[in-house]
């Protein structure tokens, strides 16, 4: 009877571990479109930018299939957890709460957020009393938010958008008077028009931004951690990078 229960007991072990085992063949990854220059549609409708461009590197180093999904800020991480795709790649900051839910990838990439606004504005965004009633748009649930809602969320109005193009369409339709970007993409979106500006010194937030999975899949972000360290070292990070950015945003 023992080796009877033995036998079935290893069967029923074999049986979960080939149940619990993934080969990551194929991989779906979560993006937030528009967020140029990292995610966002070319004119014929392509997905394209940085971390497309990363992550489709990273994916041919492991060997796997990538699917990009497009899916809105605001429900990107539930929809990680509910099993919609297997990872997010989208400019995710690593911040501990955000930890409390995923697991991370090493940090990617890091970049300073920027104040923009109207050429004349005349805003001086580090003096707090000056900016009184004004109003400020960020993108919401981002670092930016947070750090904007911190900061001088008790004497502006903080207008939260769940796109950043929305963000831009109403600073350019004045009904905003300023906006806190991450800087490349204000550099994109806003300043190529030169009726607008950067206002003040750029601010770092955030650690740095990493790739997002299920903390149950330690072996996928193992695989990612060591696909992006190959790509840094080899030179294919840089190639794609120097493809977006003048300056250097690796970590």
């Amino acid at each position: 009877m023992k080796k009877l229960i033995v036998a079935i007991s290893c069967m029923l072990a074999f049986t979960a571990g080939s149940l619990q085992a993934k080969d990551w063949k194929e991989i779906r990854i979560a993006v937030d479109v528009p967020y140029e220059p990292f995610e966002y549609k070319a004119a014929d409708g392509t997905l394209t930018g940085f971390e497309i461009d990363l992550g489709n590197a990273v994916c041919a180093e492991i060997g796997a299939k990538c699917e990009w999904i497009t899916q809105a800020w605001d429900g990107i991480i539930p929809g990680l957890l509910a099993r919609k795709y297997d990872a997010i790649m989208s400019s995710m900051s690593i911040t501990e709460e955000r930890a409390k839910k995923v697991l991370f990838s090493e940090g990617y990439y890091n970049t300073p957020s920027g104040w923009f606004a109207k050429k004349g504005a005349n805003l001086n965004t580090s003096d707090k009393a000056s900016m009184k009633g004004k109003k400020v748009g960020v993108q919401r649930g981002t670092l930016q938010d947070n750090y904007v809602t911190d900061n001088l969320g008790d004497v502006v109005e903080v207008k939260r958008y769940t796109t950043a193009d929305d963000l831009v369409l109403d600073l350019k339709g004045g009904r905003l008077d300023v906006v806190f970007l991450d800087y490349p993409v204000g550099e994109k979106t806003i300043i190529n028009d030169s009726d607008y500006e950067t206002v003040g010194d750029t601010i770092p937030v955030g650690d740095g931004i990493g790739v997002a999975f299920r903390k149950r899949d330690t072996e996928l972000a193992d695989k990612f951690n060591k696909a992006l360290k190959k790509l840094k070292e080899d030179g294919t990070y840089d190639t794609i990078m120097k493809k977006y950015f003048t300056y250097n945003i690796k970590i």
